[in-house]
């Protein structure tokens, strides 16, 4: 059980006593059905957020096993509180940072047709970089046509990464609005 927690048995710095161990199985035993179906209901259905959650509250629960009562029927409130923190506390964090978008590979000339369409596609995309703004057409560049990652990017443009997600998402967008509907390969 230990092992399914990620905790590898010395976490609560117990030396991996077998009465503790014994106490947390019986602990997970009670209330991990039911903290699953509750997690479940608070990610509205996500069953691997609800997991990746369960298996945070169980963490805790070790990390914390000498504050709790004896008495595994009496860790059910603990259980459920911590549960619900660490459901909001993960709701919290998604939405502090911006939603992460796929974003076409505007680099990636298409290698069928021939030299012609291909001059076309370069002359056009790169035209529609002229249109954008200056920091849209940096964060493109950068991440696109220079391969970095969004830290580097962010780093060389000296700006927050959040902030070059959130340009690289608008500058996309903008990028199709300018080039106007692709007919389908």
């Amino acid at each position: 059980m230990a092992d399914s927690l990620g905790t590898g048995g010395d976490v609560a710095g117990d030396g991996g006593n077998p009465q503790v161990e014994a106490r947390m199985r019986r602990i997970h035993e009670a209330y991990a059905g039911p903290l699953s179906r509750f997690l479940s209901r608070l990610t509205l259905g996500d069953r691997d957020l609800a997991e990746d959650l369960l298996q945070e509250t169980f963490l805790r629960a070790w990390r914390n096993m000498d504050v709790l009562p004896d008495d595994v029927e009496k860790v059910g409130g603990w259980l459920y509180t911590v549960a619900r923190n660490v459901a909001i506390d993960a709701a919290r964090a998604r939405r502090a940072r911006p939603p992460e978008v796929r974003l076409p590979d505007i680099n990636r000339v298409p290698s069928t047709g021939d030299a012609v369409d291909r001059l076309v596609t370069v002359q056009t995309v790169r035209q529609g970089l002229g249109r954008l703004s200056p920091d849209h057409r940096a964060v493109l560049i950068e991440l696109y046509f220079r391969g970095a990652s969004t830290a580097e990017a962010a780093a060389r443009l000296g700006i927050p990464e959040g902030t070059v997600k959130s340009r690289a998402y608008y500058a996309v967008r903008s990028l199709h609005a300018v080039l106007g509907p692709t007919e389908p390969s």
